[in-house]
């Protein structure tokens, strides 16, 4: 019988190390210079309509379409211990803003009912988006203001200062997760292998993969723009995706040399088990990462190409660069032993699993007790996201009750309802500088007054040359409170439909509040469509990689769990604040809007890791002839330590992510973190198995309509052999 046809990671494998090279120099100088290709040409953020969604997105098209930018707008509060008491700082405060030659349009200061607190509204000049790095002097003229005047308090909130101070939050804090993230990966994979040099390899790959895929994610964002985290999404995925790649091609080397087997048979055995799983798992999880185009939001299709380019980097990576390298190092890969963990492995005895060995033996022994247990705790930990309540969190919640700028926000909001967040009604209209359009305005403004619902301060702006007029209401409430809500209601389904309506050709609401209900609207359109074409390629792959409809139907429902169990972490510890307090971190209320789709998308692509990793070890452990629950039990031992070390790496990853001040990383951080801990223990190595064992041979069923299915092989491919020559017909 002639060989088996080498598989696509055996030829890849085998071309790195004939030509490494090749491999090696092609690799690094290709980062290089995308990375400084892209880096040269810059990349392109969102802008606001592409950002929204909606009647906010109409809102913001009129104004990009006619060259208008949303000002940043600024406010600062005066407040007095005596009614009154702030008029000589409002004149003092007006005359220096004026001064700073970066603001426009100061506004006399609107007067609390109490007296007590006046309100100074102005806007900054020039370009909106670079209004935080030229808010300084304003900043400055706030402050000298409030030391001048004894027994008067400013809080400023606005645009500008809120850019100014989240500018420098992200930096900070990116900064400090990208420099902790690596030590971290690099501590665990000394662990895992016992050598410095096996060690830096993965974590090179990874960062290399990275670096070039910024680069070519700056290239593609001049024809698809991104949101400005993309690239610290688009790290946080590499790394982990990165690390997890290589580390399983490589114990896989490490576990056949250690086995006895030469180098070059080494190499060709875990290219045809962990560099097919490599390859399986990345097309999967580059394929869930594609649902995200099916959403209506620009945002998501930013994340699909940022996600799919750092996974295809960091999987050619895996299969050609890094045998390339194994190749090159030959026994040099366990150069930089560390002495207490290299001891616990001697050659030619495998050492991996013996936890799990242990934990094997009771788990298939009841594996109905295991997998009911399992199965109730992961429920209980999805629980909590049945009142998951979603939206597009303001800066206020974003950095937290102690900020300057969330206390501002508060005290503003206590006293000037609606202030800090108004609506924002935007029409086009060939009426604009006509008498009846006026009178419209006229009585829009005593209907607003006249409803009870909406703040005093509205401001009217419009634009005659471009036909466009912008008119700011503020919202009674917090901005985001039941009662914020009902006005946003009487304003976009009553007032402004049936006064502005009749002088208007289009007229849109936008805002805080508007934007986040337009939002959510549109993830919960989306939602569905993205989990059932998610739900689907991962099925049929799973279905073509291991020929079994049970494990087809068991890799969707597992992947279910582990959602879940994010998504009842998130919304217990960030909407509820169950255990927020002892995790340092301040519930928001909600779950930041574009989070629970992410969130999806991302694990059920990357639990697929660990799981076409583990079920791969216990099919060909199945092929080699052995029953199918003592191939469960080889299959859980012999992949127990890279799993766990894969494991381990991305849940630090993310918990790095979880340790930064935005509200939105924490959300991610916590939530990717448990369900990676969750997934790679109590699914991977309890419920995975249990669920096997109980349904024995009936894992490998497939039904006869399906048996034209390639029959993929999961054990190491057969060497070749010269063969005699073929004397008369057949084979």
């Amino acid at each position: 019988m002639s060989a088996t046809r080498k598989g696509l990671a055996v030829r890849l494998g085998g071309w790195s190390t004939r030509h490494r090279k090749t491999a090696i120099t092609g690799w690094l100088l290709f980062v290089v210079v995308v990375a400084v290709v892209g880096g040269m040409s810059g990349s392109r953020q969102m802008t606001n309509s592409e950002n929204s969604t909606g009647d906010s997105a109409r809102a913001e098209k009129i104004l990009e379409d006619a060259g208008l930018q949303t000002p940043a707008g600024e406010m600062v509060m005066l407040r007095s211990d005596r009614p009154d008491g702030w008029r000589d700082a409002a004149r003092d405060l007006s005359a220096r803003l004026e001064r700073t030659g970066e603001t426009v349009r100061v506004q006399p200061p609107v007067r609390s009912e109490n007296g007590r607190e006046a309100l100074i509204s102005f806007e900054m000049k020039g370009d909106p988006d670079t209004a935080g790095k030229r808010v300084e002097p304003v900043v400055e003229a706030v402050e000298k203001t409030e030391s001048d005047h004894r027994g008067v308090v400013a809080y400023e909130f606005g645009d500008a200062t809120a850019q100014h101070r989240l500018d420098d939050m992200l930096t900070d804090d990116f900064k400090k997760a990208e420099l902790t993230a690596v030590p971290l990966a690099l501590g665990i994979l000394l662990v895992v292998f016992g050598a410095l040099v096996a060690a830096l390899l993965p974590l090179l790959l990874a960062v290399t993969a990275c670096l070039g895929s910024f680069g070519l994610l700056a290239l593609v964002s001049h024809q698809l723009p991104v949101f400005d985290s993309t690239n610290s999404v688009m790290f946080l995925v590499g790394l982990a995706v990165g690390v997890d790649y290589s580390l399983f091609y490589l114990r896989r080397e490490r576990d056949e040399r250690a086995a006895g087997r030469d180098a070059g048979t080494a190499l060709r055995i875990a290219a045809a088990t962990s560099g097919r799983a490599v390859l399986i798992s990345g097309v999967t999880v580059m394929l869930a990462m594609a649902g995200m185009f099916l959403s209506g939001l620009l945002l998501f299709h930013g994340f699909a190409v940022a996600t799919i380019l750092v996974v295809l980097m960091a999987m050619l990576g895996s299969v050609t660069v890094l045998p390339a390298m194994l190749s090159w190092l030959g026994d040099r890969i366990d150069a930089g032993r560390v002495p207490l963990r290299s001891r616990r492995r001697k050659k030619g005895v495998h050492t991996g699993g013996g936890l799990s060995g242990r934990l094997m033996r009771p788990v298939l022994a009841k594996p109905k007790l295991f997998a009911a247990v399992s199965g109730a705790l992961l429920l209980v930990l999805c629980a909590p996201a049945l009142g998951m309540k979603t939206e597009q969190l303001g800066l206020e919640k974003q950095f937290g009750s102690d900020a300057a700028i969330t206390v501002a926000y508060q005290e503003i909001t206590g006293s000037f309802p609606g202030g800090p967040a108004p609506a924002e009604v935007v029409l086009r209209s060939d009426e604009i500088d006509s008498a009846r359009f006026d009178a419209a305005v006229a009585d829009f403004k005593k209907e607003l007054a006249a409803s009870g619902r909406f703040g005093k301060t509205v401001d009217v702006e419009a634009h005659r040359t471009e036909g466009v007029a912008r008119i700011e209401v503020p919202l009674a409430g917090d901005g985001q409170d039941a009662t914020s809500r009902r006005a946003l209601d009487t304003l976009k389904e009553d007032l402004v439909p049936r006064i502005l309506g009749p002088v208007s050709d289009q007229v849109h609401v936008t805002g805080e509040l508007a934007s986040s209900r337009d939002f959510n609207d549109q993830l919960k359109t989306d939602i569905a469509p993205v989990f059932l074409f998610i739900a689907a390629v991962t099925f049929v792959l799973m279905l073509l990689c291991f020929r079994s409809l049970p494990i087809a139907i068991v890799s969707i429902l597992l992947n279910l769990l582990s959602v879940g169990a994010a998504y009842g972490t998130m919304t217990a510890v960030f909407q509820h604040g169950w255990g927020a307090e002892w995790l340092g971190m301040e519930p928001a209320g909600a779950i930041e809007g574009w989070m629970p789709l992410f969130v999806l998308v991302i694990l059920f692509g990357l639990s697929m890791d660990y799981h076409v990793f583990v079920v791969s070890r216990i099919r060909e452990a199945h092929e080699r002839g052995l029953a199918t629950r003592d191939a469960i039990r080889e299959g859980i031992r012999t992949t127990a330590g890279s799993v766990t070390g894969a494991a381990a790496i991305m849940v630090a990853a993310f918990a790095v992510f979880a340790l930064l001040r935005m509200q939105d990383m924490q959300q991610m951080g916590v939530g990717l973190a448990v369900a990676v801990l969750v997934d790679a223990t109590l699914v991977r190595m309890v419920l995975l198995p249990s669920v096997m064992a109980l349904l024995g041979e009936r894992n490998w069923y497939l039904p006869r309509a399906l048996r034209w299915l390639p029959n993929v092989s999961h054990g190491e491919e057969p060497v070749e052999r010269p063969r005699p020559p073929l004397v008369g017909a057949g084979r």
